[in-house]
């Protein structure tokens, strides 16, 4: 080594970061931090200080799930225990979040040093890679191991703890790079291709199907294959199913897109899955909201097969009927060779759906009709069709919150069949974690600066997020945030007052809280909305304020299906 100048090894750590193509970095600065701070201060990468490192996490994974590629979330040793929630949500949605923990002294390791945690320990079970680095000639070959398994595989957060002695350590700036590979940049994803003979056995099972469904699931968003998934389902006239809790991978207007693979947020699901012959399940787990593969929501009479990427994603799959291990693009690229139709059979899934949302519109109807004469307080699913259609093709419409967000889902494929149009779609994933909203509206907005950014939020999803906002005033990133405020958890209290002997709901109730004011004193714009017919204005004027604004919507609480389901103990709801 020739070098006579050395650098810090947060600065190494930096380096490295931005060899493999890192755009974004968020933290909430702490002094275990500092060197990788000035590190990519140095490297001129963008760092968005965070008010909490749960809210960093969000931040985070919001971008990464946006960009479909990775981003960092920088924390200290305490503060890595609030950012535990998030890796919790970037795992449930598959997001490749790479986790950071400047964390105590590896000198005094085992000694009660300074804030010291096993971080390693408590992430294992959270990421697909924890490791702590103790050779500081290492920190460049544990971010290519990192980054390699976050990104290869199923994707997937991971963490690497690097001790505050090393990252304060000087080290030459070629550190570890004399051994292969000398150049680190990001390479290409490797790819699964399927076996010839397997995938001939399944092609011949579908030419020989009379009722074909597709369920996509997250194999889809991150192998990049949604829009060949929508060249099958045009081609050959085959439904196709979004899994739950997941950004939908195909637009509302689709011609073979349905809707959720839920038998309570959409019905006609129930139908389609039960009167299908074979279940093609592409890039989804065989997880609880599947029923693990079993009836009632699978039947017996149904072949299921399992097209995954990788074969950590095929192990969950056990009870499928047959599995092919196979990249989602590569086997939906084989789907479009055949010549055969399902024309009759979508015909029939079309005609399912639109009866199933022309009843909801007559059911809303009559229910808001209801509340006007009786002088009530607005219904979720009316307040989310408003603002929907107050949006533009390119907006994008966040939701968060228990019954909040269930209600959202239904007025979201309402709309869609109406034709609607949305630039794009996040809520909470496969964990359901509130809170999560403002952080991902903040992401959209990043991500599309020109575009409207709307977040409806359930009021017990914003207290416990809502704190995120201040990211948005001082990243000059305006969301709106439309509260769906009916005075508590509305989700709970629904499903106590069901299993409650005495029929109460108990420990759920909130204040009267005036939100709106909030973001005033923010510096933002708020309005109170007490009726329907002051929600439109009130959201044209939040967003022709160019300020980050919130509308604090007085609605009532209304069970949502899915909660009804599970409270009820009738069919198998997802959530269970």
């Amino acid at each position: 080594m020739n070098q006579t100048i050395k650098i810090r090894g947060g600065e190494i750590l930096a380096r490295a970061l931005k060899e493999k193509g890192v755009d974004d970095i968020f933290t909430l600065a702490g002094g275990f931090c500092n060197p990788a701070l000035e590190g990519f201060m140095k490297c001129q990468m963008s760092v968005i200080n965070c008010p909490h490192e749960q809210v960093a996490g969000h931040l985070a994974d919001g971008y990464t799930r946006i960009s479909r590629k990775p981003s960092v979330c920088l924390v200290g040793p305490e503060g890595f225990a609030n950012a535990v929630p998030a890796m919790l949500e970037a795992s449930g949605e598959r997001s490749p979040v790479i986790f950071v923990t400047g964390s105590s002294t590896l000198k005094r390791q085992g000694a009660g040093g300074f804030k010291e945690i096993d971080d390693v320990s408590i992430a294992k079970p959270l990421v697909k890679y924890s490791i702590q680095i103790t050779d500081g000639e290492r920190i460049s070959e544990f971010v290519d191991r990192a980054w390699t398994a976050a990104t290869t595989g199923y994707p997937g957060p991971v963490h690497i703890s690097l001790p505050v002695d090393i990252m304060f350590s000087s080290f030459y700036p070629d550190a570890g790079l004399e051994e292969r590979p000398f150049f680190r940049k990001a390479k290409t994803i490797p790819k699964a291709w399927p076996d010839p003979l397997v995938l001939k056995k399944v092609i011949n099972l579908l030419k020989k199907s009379k009722s074909p469904i597709i369920i996509a699931g997250h194999g889809v968003w991150w192998s990049k294959s949604e829009e060949r998934l929508k060249e099958v389902g045009e081609k050959l006239s085959i439904p196709i199913f979004n899994v739950p809790y997941h950004q939908k991978l195909l637009s509302e207007d689709s011609k073979p897109y349905m809707g959720l693979a839920d038998f309570h947020q959409y019905h006609p699901s129930k139908d389609a899955i039960h009167s299908s012959d074979l279940i093609l399940m592409i890039g989804g787990r065989l997880d609880n909201q599947m029923n693990f593969g079993n009836p009632p929501f699978f039947l017996k009479t149904s072949l299921l097969v399992c097209i995954n990427g990788s074969h950590e994603e095929l192990e969950y799959n056990r009870a499928a009927d047959e599995i092919l291990l196979s990249d989602p693009w590569a086997f939906l690229s084989e789907l479009l060779k055949l010549d055969e139709t399902w024309d009759d059979w979508l015909i029939l899934q079309k005609n399912n759906r639109k009866k199933w949302v022309e009843d909801w519109f007559k059911h809303i109807e009559e229910e808001t009709k209801k509340d006007k004469q009786n002088n009530d307080k607005m219904h979720p699913l009316q307040l989310s069709l408003d603002v929907q259609n107050q949006l533009n093709e390119k907006d994008w419409l966040i939701f968060d919150g228990g019954n909040t967000h269930f209600w959202s889902e239904i007025a979201v494929n309402m709309i869609g069949w109406k034709g609607k149009k949305l630039g794009g779609i996040m809520h909470p994933g496969n964990y359901s974690l509130l809170g999560v909203g403002v952080s991902f509206a903040i992401s959209a907005k990043a991500k599309n600066p020109k575009q409207n950014v709307v977040l409806i939020s359930g009021d017990g999803a914003f207290l416990s997020g809502g704190l995120s906002v201040e990211a948005a005033f001082q990243e000059n990133l305006p969301i709106i945030v439309i509260i769906d405020n009916n005075g508590g958890l509305d989700c709970i209290s629904q499903q106590q007052e069901r299993l409650f002997e005495n029929g109460k709901h108990f420990a759920t109730d909130f204040r009267d809280i005036p939100y709106h004011k909030m973001f005033e004193g923010l510096g933002g714009y708020g309005e109170l909305v007490e009726t329907r017919e002051q929600l439109v204005p009130a959201l044209k004027r939040a967003i022709s304020s160019g300020k980050t604004a919130c509308l604090n919507v007085k609605c009532r609480g209304v069970i949502s299906p899915i909660v009804a389901a599970t409270s009820d103990k009738r069919d198998k709801a997802s959530i269970e």
